[in-house]
């Protein structure tokens, strides 16, 4: 899905701008309004797929998907508000991941029915969870069908390895600079 690959490039980028917000102060306000131009556009596009979804013939199967489309275009134009206002921070972010949670699960097979909205409660939807984290829902690239398997990782110690993703990092140094501060008081 386009819009959901546009949605996660346009979290990065709030990211980005709100890391640089100090930095960038005299542009700070037209990135933001930029970002909420962006998030509306995206908007937009959701609610013009759930039209079309609605104008298929055998739309009366897609209920699920349709009232998720309608619940991601809601928080998206909230994200949009949020961005205007201008704001670029937690709350601006969460919005925008909770779009793109919805759209993972929008985009996820039903394992357990029939396409669309089938199974025992055929139409329904808009009463799903965030207890998983979008990562560990489908992704690009990502089979459809896989489930989670929970499994145990022992520790490993030194140096090696790969380096913390940067979406990782500042809540990392966060905890980090709040441990050294516990300790030092």
């Amino acid at each position: 899905m386009r819009i959901l690959d546009a949605e996660i490039d346009l979290r990065e980028e709030t990211r980005t701008t709100e890391k640089a917000r100090e930095a960038i102060a005299g542009e700070y306000a037209d990135r933001a309004e930029a970002l909420a131009n962006t998030q509306r556009e995206l908007a937009k596009r959701t609610a013009e797929v759930v039209l079309k979804i609605e104008d298929l013939p055998n739309a009366d199967q897609f209920g699920k998907e349709i009232n998720l489309l309608t619940e991601v275009t809601r928080v998206m134009l909230e994200a949009d508000g949020i961005l205007a206002e201008p704001e670029t921070g937690p709350r601006a972010i969460a919005c925008e991941t909770e779009a793109i949670e919805l759209l993972l699960e929008a985009r996820r097979n039903n394992p357990k029915g029939g396409g669309g909205g089938g199974g025992s409660t055929p139409g329904g939807g808009g009463n799903g969870t965030t207890d998983q984290a979008a990562l560990a829902l489908i992704g690009p690239g990502v089979d459809k069908d896989a489930t989670i398997e929970h499994r145990g990782v022992s520790q490993a110690t030194g140096t090696e390895g790969k380096p913390v993703p940067a979406e990782f990092r500042e809540g990392l140094d966060r905890f980090l600079n709040a441990l050294e501060n516990r300790g030092s008081n």
